[in-house]
């Protein structure tokens, strides 16, 4: 078989991957907002959403469909950024602004690059985890909510500032269904209030 004239399908892939290598680059807002040193990528936060996916042992999910929920969720983000609340758009209005125009149209952008079948594929996971339309996605919702206070316990931990950043656990409380999510957070939680209590106790200098 010839190969792909430049300017072809391999053309498109590499241009669809050098896009979505940009996530690599993409600060996760909330952190640069609270001036964490060296805040995470977009990427960093979906790698790791992706192998919380991996692990589950719930029997009734589509372990698979998690996974590549997890990988895709935040793609748009590779040419729009990551938009957080303190950006000032509301949640109708950032809600809006995803669904019916900026994100959608950064979707269609980037899915436009692949084989038809991968396309649709993609778009419609993307979709799918938009409208929270399946028991993956609102697992998946779930694993990125956990992620983000995962991370925060450790940038407390790493700034030696327990308890520093109090808002992204406010802003997830109640939030948690899935059994094994809530058992996770919990956890998170314990150790981290143990962090808080030792801190609080130490003797001022």
């Amino acid at each position: 078989m010839a190969a792909a004239p430049l300017g072809g399908a391999a053309g498109s892939l590499l241009q669809f991957l050098r896009l979505v290598g940009q996530l690599k680059r993409v600060p996760r807002t909330g952190w640069v907002y609270r001036n964490v040193e060296k805040p995470e990528s977009v990427s960093d936060h979906m790698y790791r959403m992706a192998v919380m996916a991996l692990v589950t042992e719930d029997k009734q999910l589509n372990k698979d469909r998690c996974v590549r929920l997890a990988l895709v969720h935040d793609m748009a983000e590779c040419i729009v950024g990551d938009i957080a609340p303190a950006d000032n758009i509301s949640k109708e209005e950032k809600h809006q602004r995803e669904e019916e125009s900026v994100f959608q149209a950064a979707m269609k952008h980037l899915t436009q690059l692949l084989s038809e079948d991968l396309r649709k594929e993609i778009y419609e996971l993307w979709e799918e985890y938009e409208h929270q339309s399946t028991a993956e996605a609102r697992f998946v919702k779930e694993l990125d909510q956990c992620e983000m206070i995962l991370q925060a316990s450790e940038y407390e931990e790493l700034e030696k500032m327990p308890g520093r950043l109090q808002d992204f656990y406010d802003s997830t409380s109640g939030k948690f269904n899935h059994p094994e999510v809530v058992q996770l957070v919990s956890s998170i939680n314990i150790e981290r209030n143990k962090k808080i209590a030792a801190t609080a106790s130490e003797p001022c200098a």
